[in-house]
């Protein structure tokens, strides 16, 4: 238990559901919508950034990128991002949430325009530059991911805490749908403007020189939320809890709150002064009392979110097979260049409307009634079941007249991803870290993900070709086939289930109590509640 709080973060936890919480889910929201949307627009243009570049004449097919340049163009982002989560969240420690807030959103906006200004006609002039700045637009992508959920969760109140933060991570798929929409009004105007034959019809005229344009439209446009929200982060005072614990600056956290909340609020300097100085509020990062009291929880955010993205961003091993099966997708000679943009985003935005977004908002209801470790248990457990039902028959759905199962399976492996561990991976290192450690906990677990991230996304890319060389997709070596990925898979998966029993219950508790500060007593350890009410078990 807490031993004395600040009257500021007590009015702050018990506040009502306010204006002021759904600005901030906002201002903090639109910075995730343009994260999602400048990640994974990516994958909507690269096929036609193969027929732009790389189209050899005369050949049967439209040309695609090589795999070493699609490995790039793909992943450069998400190494930014992983070099962005640490780096700012340590600045945001060291400088402030609400200072190097700005400027994360600042680089995403300059660097999504950059890349869609990519220099040169050229194949690798124009790779180059638009791997370039692609690494530093995720840098700044990264640093939203700490300081968003920091800045939340030391606003919210503890009843509604969950679903505040949820909600900001929830703006992911909706920036993923955007994306999809986005794509699909451009390409449905180029082709209207400047119509083209299939490229099995017409080769040179499947691809109107006017089609260069259409994916720097849409990598471009992921600047125009960003620009919108700019003046209102700028707007936002620093958190309370920053600006008391660790400024210790009580007289402006308590002006600042009291302009938010609409209620006097007094300066409580002396006892800023005491419960900073207590050793509770005072070890580092790599001291062994910070090893004892929360190295079990940092190891627990680490690896689940780890393990999640793995699983989370291999989907793209069988999407191919589930567009192709339902027809969503033709074969790439049946279709012009901005036909193929519009099928692929139409398919894109179908996956993230029926299954990506609820996933999301079904979080947000439930996530401050169930608990975090609950859903997290929970989406870690089904994901487990369905990429086990996915694989070990794998045979069987690869039959055409099994696909629709398959598509249910996959729908479903992906919705309680979202409605588990991708939210909850993202909520619980905001919530369980000390005020002075927490931006830089929630950027070491995040990044810890994106390593994930990146294993998922090209690791199993390889892993999942055919063991036959002579099927394996053109320039990848053989694999171990998509069968054992997907086993693999499913163990990473039941991985996450065994991880979670090192994260703790933090619901309904204000942040003091669960990170332990202000309690005086630096060798308890936080209890760990598996279900949502007042029984604990120890860690």
């Amino acid at each position: 238990m807490v031993k004395e709080q600040l009257e500021v973060l007590k009015a702050l936890d018990v506040a009502k559901t306010q204006l002021y919480h759904f600005t901030a889910i906002l201002i903090a929201g639109m910075g995730f919508f343009t994260d999602a949307y400048d990640l994974f627009c990516i994958s909507l243009v690269t096929k036609l950034l193969g027929r732009i570049y790389y189209t050899v004449e005369g050949a049967p097919k439209p040309g695609s990128l090589p795999p070493n340049v699609a490995a790039a163009v793909n992943g450069v982002a998400l190494v930014g991002t992983l070099a962005g989560q640490l780096f700012f969240g340590w600045l945001g420690d060291r400088m402030g949430r609400k200072r190097v807030y700005g400027l994360t959103l600042l680089i995403m906006v300059l660097c999504s325009v950059a890349s869609g200004l990519s220099l040169g006609n050229q194949p690798k002039a124009v790779m180059a530059t638009l791997c370039f700045f692609r690494f530093w637009l995720g840098f700044g992508i990264g640093g939203d991911y700490p300081l968003s959920a920091t800045i939340m969760s030391e606003y919210a109140n503890k009843k509604t805490r969950g679903a505040f933060i949820a909600a900001v991570f929830a703006m992911q798929g909706t920036g993923i749908l955007a994306g999809g929409i986005f794509s699909l009004i451009v390409a449905a105007i180029f082709d209207k403007i400047f119509p083209a034959p299939a490229y099995a019809v017409d080769a040179k005229a499947s691809l109107p020189p006017e089609a260069d344009y259409i994916w720097r439209i849409i990598v471009i446009f992921g600047a125009v939320p960003a620009v919108l929200t700019y003046y209102w982060r700028m707007k936002m005072p620093e958190t309370a809890r920053y600006t008391a614990l660790v400024e210790k600056n009580a007289a402006r956290a308590a002006a600042d709150m009291s302009k938010v909340l609409n209620q006097e609020l007094k300066a409580e300097t002396d006892m800023v002064e005491r419960l900073t100085a207590e050793p509770s509020n005072s070890f580092g990062l790599f001291s062994k009392r910070f090893l004892k009291r929360h190295g079990l929880h940092l190891l627990g955010t680490t690896s689940t979110w780890f393990l999640l993205d793995i699983a989370f961003y291999s989907q793209n091993l069988f999407q191919k097979d589930i567009f192709t099966a339902i027809g969503w997708i033709p074969p790439s000679q049946t279709m012009s260049a901005s036909g193929e943009v519009f099928k692929i985003a139409r398919a894109q935005t179908l996956i993230a409307l029926c299954s990506t977004v609820p996933g999301y908002w079904f979080t947000v209801a439930f996530i401050d009634i169930i608990g975090r470790w609950a859903i997290q248990m929970m989406g870690f457990f089904f994901m487990t079941v369905f990429m086990f039902a996915i694989a070990f028959p794998y045979n069987y759905w690869s039959q055409k007249e099994n696909r629709i199962g398959f598509v249910i399976m996959y729908a479903l492996t992906f919705f309680f991803a979202n409605f588990g561990p991708n939210s909850t991976t993202f909520i619980v290192p905001a919530e369980i870290f000390p005020a002075r450690l927490r931006s830089t906990c929630h950027g070491i677990s995040a990044a810890s993900g994106k390593a994930g991230a990146i294993i998922g996304a090209f690791g199993f890319l390889y892993a999942a070709q055919n063991q036959d060389r002579t099927k394996t997709d053109h320039g990848y070596p053989p694999g171990i086939g998509v069968k054992n990925s997907l086993i693999m898979l499913g163990v990473i998966n039941f991985l996450g289930m065994l991880f979670t029993f090192l994260v703790p219950e933090p619901k309904g508790r204000s942040l003091e109590e669960i990170s332990g500060e202000n309690d005086g007593d630096v060798d308890e350890v936080i209890p760990k509640a598996q279900q949502g009410n007042n029984r604990t078990v120890p860690v």
